[in-house]
């Protein structure tokens, strides 16, 4: 009974102060955390690595590689066109997978938003 007590305390009081903050302040927070959570190690590599490998790999044909950083910054917008398509049409990627989330999709829009960041 107490934990309930307590998780619904707890619960009135998240909601409550959610009201306390200007918008202003709620927004700086946001940004703050999407520039310090969208970056090419901790996000994009990851997401490279699992869903562009092995066909974008350096040494491997003629497709470009882009297991670094450079090669990430310099094709995003190519990058980012080709996750956004619809799997039916040409150019989409990952090629013979499944379209990306949008969670994911939107990691690498970010990412180039808030100014294609390392760390």
């Amino acid at each position: 009974m107490k934990k309930m007590i307590f998780t619904f305390a707890l619960y009135i009081s998240v909601l409550s102060f959610q009201f306390c903050n200007s918008s202003k302040i709620a927004q700086a927070t946001s940004d703050k955390k999407m520039v310090t959570i969208t970056n090419y190690e901790n996000n994009i590599a990851p997401v490279i690595q699992n869903f562009c490998s092995p066909c974008h790999i350096s040494g491997k044909g003629k497709i470009e590689p882009l297991n670094n950083y450079t090669a990430a910054t310099e094709y995003i917008d190519d990058i980012i066109r080709r996750i956004k398509k619809d799997p039916s049409e040409p150019g989409f990627m990952p090629m013979r997978q499944a379209k990306l989330s949008d969670s994911i999709i939107q990691l690498f829009v970010q990412w180039k938003e808030r100014g294609l960041t390392v760390k």
